[in-house]
């Protein structure tokens, strides 16, 4: 007698979404970019030393840097917009190993401001947050949010990775192996970008990661000239009252990271007495906290108010920055490092309610260029905050009053963000 036969049902796996990988690469440029960013304040006095130059020098040519980098960023957003992500990232990662490897046989001021300021800037620029918000709103409904507070954390990640081995190359062997190390790393990670990176779901016969049956792409905005593209989307967002907020919080957010904490935070610890290999053990630790504040805040922004993150996040930040001054000595003591865990969940939470806000205002289709133009007034903050800060110092002997004018443009940061209407898109149940 024959026995019965059993239906087997096929055991079928489930494969990796493409998004992920697509995330992954997305990740490691923005370390790539955050870690010749974060390497600048360890290499300011090496340079010193080495070259005779002032600090109003060298913190100028940081100035250059980030006020070149964050203005590159709307056009950066455009141009992948017009011309594929992928090809400007690549490209973009190439000019930074360029950039940071001609410092090597540099020997004038001036060389030092056109390989920081421009080349430096204009390829890190082109590998900003704006990329990520990018990648993020094309890939991603479900968990976007938290997606967009891994990419932030990305600049700490950078920071923590590189910043203590720059900062034990420029007190060892010297500044120029550190600058190699940054070349090396951009330059090896331009052909991964070109390999995994797609420029949209539809290009690798996918969806977005989370996508609804129905998905419908957003309609492509960038049918015409890169520049003008992001030109007229200034031209249309700056008609709006709460752009010119975005604009001017992110300015004050710039001011009080990149422009005073990241700049100048190491020589300040140096000021009194703290060795520089400690100083930046201290800042990557920072960086080690803004991870976990950063991504809290994406997985928060998904499911709170934007604009009362927001609030919390400048008000804490401008308390922290007030105090600073007088805790910092030169021996580690508990209460310096409370401030650096305290400021450094702080560091970059303010993205992804900034991100969120400009998505919900301007629409999915227009949001990676309009952040791009928020995040460039980001980069101005941090440039002037870079060169007022060093001219207090240049002029007054310490850094007191930049801490302070740093921790009352926050405080009032924190109150303009109140004043942004709600939001009139609402994020759908798959983008929570």
């Amino acid at each position: 007698m024959a026995e019965p036969v059993t239906a087997v049902t096929p055991v079928t796996r489930r494969r990796l979404h493409r998004a992920w990988p697509v995330a992954v690469v997305t990740m490691a440029a923005l370390v790539a970019a955050a870690g010749f960013r974060s390497s600048t304040g360890a290499l300011l006095e090496p340079l010193e030393t080495d070259f005779g130059w002032s600090r109003a020098t060298t913190s100028g040519a940081v100035s250059l840097n980030l006020i070149v980098y964050g203005l590159t960023a709307p056009f950066a957003a455009a141009l992948m917009e017009r011309f594929g992500v992928r090809r400007v990232v690549a490209a973009s990662l190439g000019l930074t190993a360029l950039g940071s490897g001609l410092t090597l046989v540099m020997t004038a001021a001036w060389q030092l401001w056109l390989l920081w300021g421009f080349a430096v800037g204009i390829g890190t620029g082109s590998l900003a947050l704006v990329f990520g918000a990018i990648v993020a709103n094309r890939w991603f409904v479900r968990h976007r949010g938290v997606v967009v507070g891994v990419f932030s954390a990305a600049s700490s990640t950078g920071q923590l990775v590189f910043l203590p081995l720059i900062a034990h190359l420029a007190d060892g062997p010297g500044w120029r192996w550190a600058a190699s190390l940054v070349a090396g790393f951009a330059l090896l990670l331009a052909p991964a970008v070109w390999l995994v990176m797609r420029d949209s779901p539809a290009e690798a016969g996918t969806t977005p990661y989370g996508a609804p049956a129905d998905w419908v792409p957003a309609p492509a905005v960038a049918t015409t000239n890169a520049a003008r593209l992001a030109l007229r989307t200034l031209a249309e967002s700056s008609r709006s009252g709460r752009f010119w907020i975005l604009f001017a919080t992110f300015w004050i957010c710039g001011w009080s990271t990149n422009g005073l904490i990241g700049t100048h935070f190491i020589p300040a610890a140096h000021d009194h007495g703290l060795p520089e290999t400690t100083s930046a053990s201290l800042l990557a630790l920072i960086g080690v906290f803004d991870i976990v504040g950063t991504i809290a805040s994406g997985w928060l922004t998904d499911r709170v108010d934007p604009r009362k993150l927001l609030f919390c996040y400048y008000f804490l930040r401008g308390l922290s920055l007030l105090w600073v001054d007088m805790l910092l000595g030169p021996s580690l003591h508990p209460s310096l490092f409370l401030f650096v865990l305290f400021y450094g969940l702080d560091w970059v939470a303010t993205v992804p309610p900034t991100v969120a806000l400009c998505r919900q205002h301007f629409g999915v289709e227009r949001a990676g260029v309009v952040f791009g133009w928020v995040f460039a007034a980001h980069m101005v903050g941090a440039g002037i905050a870079a060169s007022y800060a060093g001219w207090i110092r240049q002029s007054t002997g310490d850094y007191l009053l930049a801490w302070i004018t740093a921790g009352v443009l926050c405080v009032l940061a924190a109150g303009a963000c109140l004043l942004i209407p709600r939001g009139a898109v609402r994020l759908s149940r798959a983008a929570r």
